[in-house]
């Protein structure tokens, strides 16, 4: 039998305010949230780059078992 996962993208962060002002507890607070809430933290993606060579955002993939 093979198990079956919803997957889950929070997109997090706008541009230059993670520049000036890192949102560490807010990508915490949310991966705590989304623990409690039975998924799994699974990658995190920064597709976009900007001007500085810093990520524009990061998408945070979570996943948990269906079933």
């Amino acid at each position: 039998m093979s198990a079956n996962y919803e997957y889950e993208i929070v997109r997090h962060g706008k541009g230059l305010m993670m520049v000036k002002r890192p949102a560490r507890n807010d990508y915490e607070e949310i991966i705590h949230d989304y623990a409690e809430r039975g998924w799994r933290l699974v990658q995190v993606f920064a597709p976009g780059v900007g001007v500085s060579g810093a990520p524009k955002y990061y998408d945070l993939i979570f996943e948990r078992r269906v079933g």
